[in-house]
């Protein structure tokens, strides 16, 4: 079947008639609520402005904004540029839906992806050899780390595109940091030999040609700071998983300051100056270090740089100015000048800003793990000016905008009214009947969640509800201390018939969902990352637990000033920050039952502030429509039901109990 796209929207009416053509050469079943969606995207392309639009899980949005994207692609419309939260969901839509759809086209529309340069290999440190090993901190595992160094150089001479996610085998972070460059690091395609060579040179020329470019949050945020345009010039821009750019954007914004960035950009700049400089260097770093012990292995906030660390903050920056005039001056060759330069100009940089935070900054101090000072900004209106504010037309969806039932809370986190932008709001809902296929539990008759160690009646009824489901149970845990706890009682106490997973501080995502997809007796205890991008359809996924409602820690530094301003302006901190935050991690982690039409399941919240608390029922209105109750023996009953039907291998219709058809709160 071929469908020619081209050409401008003359009727938004024409878009339904053209996405159930689409969906039949797709073979896919046609859903009323994704036309709706579909022709407000078109309607917002064709008159301008910005749409939000919450498209629930299983509406298939992807196809929602294609199709009327690609109608629109012609000589209104000259390019369309699709932002997505990840490198993991970017490359998920261009090997998915869009070449999908891109087959029954008959037009020859171009696509493209784009991503931070850091993702793609550099030609120029490959052929430095000896430099790229300077630059690798080996840790005295040269022998493994050579090995994988080997192996990329090997694959460097077949790829076409040296995108990092295009190399098959696991990578050691410091190994491709030697062989690619940052945009500060590179030397520039006019002043580098391997120009016509450059992966990261060709992805950006390919995105300029391209009628279509994907890209991820963290560049599209990046592309709204920086001078120099990493995107090319675009009239409409669609932000999938929109819920998530508010962050991107803040991370993007923000400068950081480590010890080990400092002595990784001295290491590098040895050979280029003055012994005396690379000392003064030294010495700077060690007492910045030397500063930072006063405040230990925690998270301080400042609402001032205080004088111990603006002394060696101004030594260290000044070592850097020298260093910056000798590396500039040396006669090594072009390439690796620049790169040493910029890494010592950064921490200039930073620094500076660090000196100069300003009334709307964040400052923080981070002591565990890497120590270094941070700063990020309130409010990202300055980015959203830019980046929202300057394509004819907006589209930003996600299955979790609209909290409490509103919008408002997203509209804030992305500072609209702030860059004076104003926008439409659609729900276009859910094809799925949540009523009928999930069921909402909420404990209300545990303690409420404490600071302390996990109360053992809830690590009691975790069991209990895992073991009436047959397992095909995710365990969404508010931090790596109930991670721990959890796993020691389910080591403990779980039957050997499941199959137990537990993440660990680092590991990727993606292998525990693999592990998790081969048995449907498996349960998979994690923390926040596992709160968002987990599918597992069917019988992989029948029970979700969530110990407790995700709260914001109170130390973590962005919001928690972003609560102070809201209390210094006589408003409520918790109830505009801490709450709709709450929702939208409850919102996401309650999303990963119900995957398919033909899912059943139960959502399990251990936390009676669900039902109890004054802030209960916003929370709740955030949550899909499940049938809700309060009564153990009802939902045991129903996870039984369940596993009896996973393990005849039959589905289930409604997993309400009989005669029940309406809600319960």
């Amino acid at each position: 079947m071929s469908v020619d796209y081209r050409g401008v929207v003359s009727e938004v009416s024409d878009v339904p008639v053209r996405l159930a053509e689409v969906i039949a050469g797709l073979e896919g079943q046609h859903r009323a609520n994704q036309d709706e969606m579909a022709v407000a995207v078109a309607d917002t392309i064709e008159q301008g402005g910005v749409l939000l639009v919450q498209a629930g899980t299983g509406t298939g949005k992807s196809l929602g904004y294609l199709v009327p994207a690609i109608l629109a692609l012609g000589d209104a419309t000259e390019r369309v540029v699709i932002s997505t939260a990840t490198l993991a969901l970017q490359r998920q839509l261009v090997t998915g839906d869009l070449p999908s759809v891109l087959e029954l086209d008959a037009a020859g529309l171009t696509t493209a992806v784009l991503k931070g340069r850091a993702n793609y290999l550099c030609k120029a440190r490959l052929a430095a050899g000896a430099d790229g090993q300077d630059a690798m901190e080996l840790d005295g595992a040269v022998g493994r780390l050579e090995k994988e160094a080997d192996r990329l150089r090997s694959w460097a001479e077949q790829t076409q595109t040296g995108d990092r996610d295009d190399f098959d085998d696991d990578i050691d972070p410091r190994v491709w940091r030697a062989m690619s460059a940052t945009g500060r690091e590179c030397v520039g395609a006019s002043k580098c030999s391997y120009a016509l060579e450059c992966f990261a040179e060709n992805a950006k020329e390919a995105a300029a040609r391209a009628d279509i470019v994907v890209t991820n949050h963290a560049v599209l945020a990046l592309d709204g700071l920086d001078s120099t345009a990493l995107l090319p010039e675009h009239d409409v821009l669609i932000v999938d998983e929109a819920h998530d750019f508010p962050a991107r954007a803040t991370s993007a914004s923000a400068v950081d300051l480590t010890i080990a960035a400092c002595e990784r950009a001295t290491r590098e700049a040895r050979s280029l100056i003055d012994g005396s400089t690379h000392g003064d260097l030294v010495a700077a770093t060690a007492d910045l270090e030397k500063a930072f012990i006063d405040y230990g292995s925690e998270r301080v906030t400042f609402q001032a740089l205080p004088q111990s660390l603006v002394e060696p903050l101004a030594a260290l920056r000044d070592c850097c100015h020298v260093a910056v005039s000798e590396v500039n001056r040396s006669d090594a060759e072009a390439a690796r000048r620049h790169r040493v330069a910029a890494g010592l100009q950064e921490i200039h940089d930073v620094i500076g800003d660090l000196l100069s935070q300003g009334p709307d900054d964040v400052l923080w101090f981070e002591g565990r793990g890497a120590p270094g000072l941070h700063l990020a900004p309130l409010s990202v209106t300055e980015v959203t000016k830019t980046v929202i504010g300057e394509p004819k037309a907006v589209i930003l969806t996600s299955a979790t905008l609209a909290l409490g039932g509103s919008f408002e809370s997203f509209r804030h986190d992305l500072g609209l009214a702030g860059a004076g932008i104003e926008s439409s709001e659609l729900d276009v809902g859910s094809p799925f009947d949540y009523g009928a296929q999930g069921i909402l539990y909420v404990a209300t008759d545990l303690p409420r969640p404490g600071r302390d160690a996990m109360n053992q009646a809830t690590l009691e009824r975790a069991l209990e509800l895992v073991e009436a489901s047959g397992g095909g149970a995710l365990i969404l845990l508010s931090s790596w201390r109930a991670v721990e706890e959890y796993g020691e009682y389910f080591r403990a106490k779980l039957s050997p018939e499941f199959s137990l997973l537990l993440q660990r501080r680092g590991e990727p995502v993606t292998r525990l969902v693999k592990e998790m997809s081969l048995s449907s007796s498996g349960v998979l205890i994690g923390t926040l990352s596992l709160f968002q991008g987990v599918d597992l359809p069917g019988d992989l996924c029948r029970l979700v637990i969530i110990d407790r409602i995700p709260f914001p820690r109170p130390d973590e530094p962005v919001l928690a000033a972003r609560s102070s301003r809201v209390e210094e302006a006589g408003g409520s901190g918790f109830t505009a920050i801490s709450v709709p935050r709450a929702a939208l991690l409850l919102a996401q982690g309650a999303g990963r039952l119900i995957r398919t039409p033909s899912d059943r399941g139960v959502v399990a919240v251990l936390d009676p502030r669900l039902v109890r608390s004054s802030y209960g029922s916003y929370l709740r209105r955030s949550l899909p429509d499940f049938w809700n109750t309060q009564d153990r023996t009802v939902v045991m009953a129903a996870l039984e039901r369940l596993r009896e039907a996973s393990r005849r291998g039959r589905g289930m219709t409604d997993l309400r109990p009989s005669g029940s058809d309406a809600p319960q709160d």
